[in-house]
């Protein structure tokens, strides 16, 4: 733990449940004081508070698809805790709000619910456009701020049958380029972080059986490093995809940072 992450203020959004828990804990255990995020489940959230050091992590129930709650959830945030100084846009919904069944039985994008598709969009992509700007101009006021768009494997991006769930993701990674480069000189940084693979989280269908859910990726394995990205080593770092399960934590953070970087997201933008 360091003294520049004992002063910090951070929002998880989707905290609830795995990987917005485990990020949620790991930072309230390195001394940020944490808000959390669930639409609904309030229970959850209040799981989740008590599980981390005593008035580390202030649940709040919050719906990010809706440009007034995260307004109102910014402004509850900063008056209890502070100003954001960290956000982890983790909130979302997946292929299970599509069919239970998504895994085996794919849904071609013609015959997925108009609805559904705009409820996933909503939390997915307008989410952390809403809860960024929101936090964005006090970030670049006070020269320090971090952004973390919680994303997934390019192939899954793509498979067939994971609409909306892949464009929704496609869409934040495009976010997380131009976020990058719109804030580059600000002391603002935006980072995309994903697990690496399936991890086991509330949008693995129950149908899963025991021996593949025990193969699944621990939600823990982003713990690493996010708490680098949010740390002052992560100055000058923006713009880039980190793979949590090619982090390896025997190397120092610097290290570990370098092998587990796709090619920089900018940089991608900047060729095409």
């Amino acid at each position: 733990m360091t003294t520049v992450l004992r002063a910090k203020v951070a929002i998880v959004t989707g905290g609830g449940r795995g990987l917005g828990r485990a990020m949620a804990l790991g930072l309230a255990r390195a001394g940020l004081r944490v808000a959390i995020t669930a639409a609904r489940m309030r229970d959850e959230i209040e799981a989740v508070a008590r599980e981390a050091p005593q008035g580390q992590i202030h649940p709040v129930i919050a719906d990010v698809s809706s440009k007034s709650a995260c307004a109102a959830l910014i402004e509850e945030v900063e008056a209890r805790l502070g100003p954001v100084d960290v956000l982890v846009n983790n909130a979302g919904r997946g292929m299970r709000y599509v069919s239970e069944r998504f895994l085996s039985d794919s849904t071609r994008f013609w015959e997925t619910d108009p609805e559904t598709w705009q409820m996933v969009i909503g939390t997915n992509v307008n989410g952390p456009f809403f809860m960024s700007r929101g936090v964005v101009p006090g970030m670049i006021a006070r020269d320090w701020g971090r952004i973390i768009n919680i994303s997934m494997n390019h192939e899954t991006m793509r498979r067939r049958g994971f609409s909306p769930y892949g464009p929704s993701k496609a869409a934040l990674e495009s976010e997380t380029i131009i976020w990058a480069q719109d804030l580059a000189g600000t002391g603002v940084t935006v980072n995309a972080l994903l697990p690496g693979g399936a991890s086991l989280t509330g949008m693995i269908p129950s149908e899963v059986p025991q021996e593949l859910r025990e193969k699944l990726i621990s939600p823990e394995i982003m713990v690493p490093p996010l708490l680098w990205l949010v740390s002052d080593a992560a100055d000058d770092v923006s713009g880039k995809r980190f793979n949590a399960s090619l982090w390896n934590t025997t190397l120092a953070p610097n290290d570990a940072a370098t092998q587990a970087s796709d090619v920089p997201l900018c940089a991608i933008a900047r060729v095409q």
